[in-house]
C-alpha cells in the first residue's frame, strides 16, 4: 500500500544518504523532501543534489547557520507546519547531524513514526555533539537501520525499543555507484595539478578541532611540519573562520605543499579520497568512505564510532598529536586487506527500501 514518506536532510553526508534511497522509496510511495538549509551555502547544496541526480527539495526551511540551541528550536519550529499540513505516514532522518534529531523531535511530539537511517554508531564520547544527537534520536525512533553488527549490538545493550534492522551502511551504496562515475568525470586531479597517491587528503570541521584553539593550533602544526607530500584541504566554512578567527592561516599557509579549495562536489571529493595517498581527518564519513576505497586512514580524533576501520587495520586514531600525526602520515601503511564488508555490501537502501515498503501503518 503506498505511504506518505518525509525525508529530512540538512547537511552534505545527509544528501549522500538520502541519494542512496530516494529513487527506491519514490517507486511506491510519495516521498517528500525537507531540506532544513542546516547547510547554509545554497550553491553547494544545489551542487551537491544535482550530482547525485535528487529532486529540488519540496521544502526548504532555510534555518542556517547558528548555535545549536538555535538550529533545533528553528528546525522543530518550522518543521512543525510542514508536518502538520503533509500529514506524513514515516519520517525518515540520517545521520547525527542537528537536522537529525530536530526532525526527530518535531515527528514524535506529532505522533508520526520515525525512521533512523545509520542508528546505533556510538563513540561514547558524549562532548561530541553528534554523539548526542545519534543517541537521542535512537530512543525515540520506531525503525532503527543499524549499519554494522556493532550498531545492532549498540542499540540492544540501551534496550532501545524500536525495531532494529540490520541492513549495511548506505553510504556504501553510493560509493559503488558514483566511484567510477567520478573517475571518468571529474577533473578535480588535473583542476588541482596534482597527480594520483602523490598527495595526503585533509579534511577538518568537528566543533572540538576547530573552536578549541589548542587543538586546531596543533593540527596546523603538524600540517606545516608535512612537506614529503602535497596536502589538499577542502575547507569547511567553520574551519575557515575559525582559523582567521585565531590567527592560524598564516601559518598554515605557511607550507608551500598545501593546496586549498573550496568546498568541493561529490564527485570531484571521491575523486580526490580514491586517489589520496593517505587521508587525515575528523570525520565520520570520510573514515568510512577511506576504508571502503582502501585508503589508510589518520583519524584526527580520540575516539570513532566507526570502529570496525580501527579494528580491520585501515583507520588509525591520533587525536590531535603532532608526533603521533606525522608518525602515521610516514609509517602507517595496512597492507590491502580484504574484503573490506565489514560496512556492508552495497545493498543496504534495497533492505531499508523493502522494509518500509512492506510496513502496514
Amino acid at each position: 500500500m503506498p505511504k506518505k514518506l518525509m525525508s529530512i536532510v540538512g547537511v552534505r553526508p545527509n544528501f549522500v544518504k538520502l541519494a542512496a534511497l530516494n529513487d527506491l522509496l519514490s517507486e511506491k510511495n510519495e516521498h517528500v523532501i525537507v531540506h532544513t538549509g542546516q547547510h547554509y551555502d545554497f550553491e553547494l547544496s544545489k551542487a551537491f543534489f544535482e550530482c547525485l541526480n535528487l529532486p529540488t527539495p519540496n521544502y526548504n526551511l532555510e534555518v542556517g547557520s547558528g548555535t545549536h540551541g538555535y538550529q533545533l528550536g528553528e528546525i522543530i519550529k518550522r518543521l512543525e507546519s510542514v508536518l502538520t499540513e503533509e500529514k506524513p505516514d514515516l519520517v525518515i532522518v540520517y545521520g547525527d547531524c542537528n537536522s537529525t534529531l530536530a526532525g526527530a523531535l518535531a515527528a514524535v511530539k506529532l505522533h508520526i513514526k520515525i525512521a533512523h537511517v545509520e542508528a546505533g554508531y556510538r563513540s561514547y564520547d558524549k562532548t561530541m555533539p553528534e554523539e548526542i544527537n545519534r543517541l537521542l534520536t535512537d530512543h525515540i525512533s520506531d525503525l532503527l537501520f543499524a549499519p554494522t553488527k556493532n550498531a545492532v549490538n549498540n542499540l540492544k545493550k540501551e534496550n532501545i525499543h524500536g525495531a532494529i534492522y540490520l541492513t549495511g551502511d548506505v553510504m556504501v551504496d553510493v560509493l559503488y555507484k558514483y566511484k567510477d562515475i567520478s573517475e571518468r568525470k571529474s577533473q578535480i586531479l588535473n583542476k588541482l595539478g596534482i597527480n594520483p597517491k602523490e598527495y595526503i587528503l585533509v579534511t577538518i570541521h568537528r566543533e572540538n578541532n576547530t573552536e578549541i584553539k589548542e587543538r586546531l593550533g596543533n593540527i596546523v602544526k603538524a600540517l606545516t611540519k608535512i612537506k614529503k607530500y602535497k596536502l589538499v584541504l577542502p575547507i569547511h566554512p567553520r574551519t575557515e573562520k575559525a582559523l582567521q578567527k585565531t590567527g592560524l592561516f598564516k601559518q598554515l599557509k605557511s607550507n608551500v605543499n598545501l593546496i586549498i579549495t573550496p568546498p568541493l562536489n561529490y564527485l570531484d571529493f571521491i575523486k580526490l579520497e580514491k586517489n589520496a595517498l593517505k587521508i587525515l581527518t575528523d570525520s565520520g564519513g570520510v573514515q568510512k568512505e577511506a576504508y571502503f576505497l582502501g585508503v589508510p586512514c589518520v583519524t584526527l580524533r580520540s575516539t570513532t564510532e566507526v570502529i570496525e576501520t580501527v579494528k580491520e587495520g585501515w583507520n588509525i586514531l591520533t587525536d590531535v598529536d603532532v608526533n603521533k600525526i606525522l608518525n602515521a602520515v610516514e609509517n602507517f601503511n595496512p597492507e590491502g586487506k580484504a574484503p573490506r564488508e565489514s560496512l556492508g555490501k552495497g545493498d543496504a537502501a534495497q533492505k531499508i527500501a523493502k522494509i518500509i515498503n512492506n510496513l502496514d501503518f
